[in-house]
């Protein structure tokens, strides 16, 4: 028993700690609970994922934080957050099939996704960890929520190269792609977002990923780079979405489309297959 909820399942494992299904007493509501254990480099990282995540609570499309419990006996924290019964995005498209070939809904719910990134980006925090996993389905997959802090940040220039999950990596923030100049300066973190968007754009799509990696050791990503169309090949995707994707994957990050006129681009895609 945590604070008057009752823990009834165990959600997930993870390096900082776990994530509990719990259910409140009284109001017999559920609650995923994120109970995170302290090393102190844990305890600043953690302080800044929980302060960001309460920032940008309030927003429909991101999971809402309900409170954060702490137990100084224990050093343990409690993070106490909306439950989605119905998993994530990733078994959404990969398991339940939910959006292949129904054009509207892909709009319907890539367009939400838009709408709690632009709400990030609005009050200064950067995701840096975009993927189907960190995104949960509800109401049958006509609602999507925006989760996981843990990688987000204020910067808008970031030196933490690396930072997210290889398929929706930017080539910059590997920081090894382009040699030049600016390198030792770090990568914009507004435009390393979108880039992750344009591969949740194709997963939702199509069910697949473009590349394993946008870097120089992959072939599909070269390809690519020798031939912006080379996607329209190997992708079951409409010449609409190809013009929108060479947008997103712009190379240079200044350069790469910004996220209202993604949106108002989605908005106009009629088909995305």
């Amino acid at each position: 028993l945590i604070d008057n909820l009752r823990i009834v399942d165990v959600l997930g494992k993870g390096a900082y700690g776990q994530v509990y299904l719990g259910r409140h007493q009284d109001k017999n509501e559920l609650y995923a609970i994120k109970s995170l254990h302290h090393t102190n480099k844990q305890r600043a990282l953690e302080r800044m994922e929980i302060g960001l995540h309460a920032r940008l609570t309030g927003h429909p499309n991101i999971i809402q934080l309900k409170r954060v419990i702490r137990d100084q006996e224990l050093d343990w924290t409690h993070v106490v957050l909306e439950y989605g019964p119905e998993g994530d995005l990733f078994s959404a498209i990969t398991e339940r099939d939910l959006y292949a070939g129904n054009h509207p809904l892909i709009r319907r719910v890539f367009l939400q996704l838009l709408d709690a990134v632009s709400y990030c980006h609005d009050n200064h925090v950067y995701h840096r960890d975009l993927k189907p996993e960190n995104i949960l389905v509800f109401d049958g997959g006509r609602s999507v929520k925006l989760a996981d802090f843990g990688l987000a940040t204020t910067s808008t220039i970031s030196q933490d190269f690396g930072c997210g999950s290889t398929f929706y990596y930017s080539p910059e923030c590997q920081g090894d792609l382009f040699q030049n100049s600016t390198d030792h300066v770090g990568y914009a973190t507004g435009p390393n977002d979108v880039w992750a968007l344009g591969v949740i754009l194709i997963n939702l799509a199509t069910g697949r990923n473009p590349w394993t990696q946008a870097s120089m050791k992959d072939e599909t990503f070269r390809a690519y780079l020798a031939d912006p169309d080379f996607l329209l090949s190997i992708l079951p995707i409409s010449k609409e979405l190809n013009r929108i994707l060479k947008r997103i994957f712009c190379i240079d990050p200044m350069r790469r489309i910004r996220l209202p006129e993604l949106k108002e681009r989605i908005r106009n895609c009629r088909y995305f297959t």
